[in-house]
């Protein structure tokens, strides 16, 4: 498989996770849900999950399995996290490391094409459900308002231009939340 299917995420929200609608799940046929959590799910510089995120992940969780896939070390964090959203999950998962995802996706007991990977990154995220052969979704990431302006993504949009670069054609699905 060429790097430009690799890094090809299936759905490409131009918005943050929470425009990942029940809709479009049953419109993909997903039936499971891993997610990314640093920038996908929370800012990195925060714990503390928005007063929106909790109504999605019970809206979501009526119709699909979720489990968190966090490259994060920290159990503390991660653990804080999934208790507060009543999910399950994995640290240190190396993305693009299969071997977390596919251990998530075995406790769903589906098939990895029924299972979105959802996250904020190309490169370890969309890289990794790929490679398991699971429906990718990268979303926008999940920033602290007050730390928005300061902070440009670099790295995202350097994952951008190399994916595109390497054949990657990363069309965004304009998706109004």
């Amino acid at each position: 498989m060429s790097w430009g299917k690799l890094l090809q995420p299936d759905l490409l929200l131009n918005t943050t996770i929470l425009g990942l609608t029940p809709d479009l799940l049953r419109q993909n046929n997903l039936r499971g849900l891993v997610l990314d959590v640093d920038e996908t799910l929370v800012p990195i510089t925060t714990a503390e999950i928005s007063a929106e995120l909790l109504p999605w992940v019970e809206q979501v969780r009526e119709i699909t399995d979720i489990w968190l896939v966090s490259n994060n070390i920290s159990e503390n964090r991660i653990k804080r996290i999934a208790d507060v959203l009543k999910v399950p999950y994995f640290t240190g998962a190396g993305k693009p490391s299969r071997r977390k995802l596919r251990r998530a996706v075995e406790a769903m007991n589906l098939p990895p094409q029924q299972v979105g990977m959802v996250g904020d990154r190309l490169f370890t995220d969309v890289l990794a459900g790929n490679r398991l052969g699971m429906f990718t979704i990268l979303v926008q990431p999940m920033v602290d308002p007050e730390a928005e302006v300061a902070r440009r993504y670099p790295v995202h949009a350097l994952e951008i231009r190399l994916s595109q670069a390497l054949g990657a054609t990363l069309t965004p699905h304009n998706h109004q939340i």
